[in-house]
């Protein structure tokens, strides 16, 4: 299984109605993260369960559901989390 379809099935217990993964490892080669294998993602999620959270209590509940992938898969992730009714 990808880094990337890892990420999709931690991110589904947020019920995510989009979800968009990039990975941008590629533009940080040679970098130290990179030497160890972990990988750079943006990602862009919008789920009803972040309703009535603020940007780090959302990010929170990204890192938790991604859990170990954050210690060896995932080096930096960029995120952008948003409630259903927000553009």
């Amino acid at each position: 299984m990808s880094t990337i379809d890892a990420m999709r099935a931690c991110l589904a217990a947020l019920e995510p109605t989009v979800i968009e993964i990039i990975d941008d490892s590629a533009k940080h080669a040679g970098h130290a993260g990179a030497k160890s294998g972990g990988g750079h993602y943006r990602l862009s999620i919008v789920s009803p369960r972040f309703a009535g959270f603020r940007t780090m209590e959302r990010h929170r509940l990204v890192y938790d559901a991604l859990g170990p992938l954050m210690k060896r898969e995932i080096h930096a992730l960029s995120i952008t989390a948003k409630a259903p009714d927000e553009p």
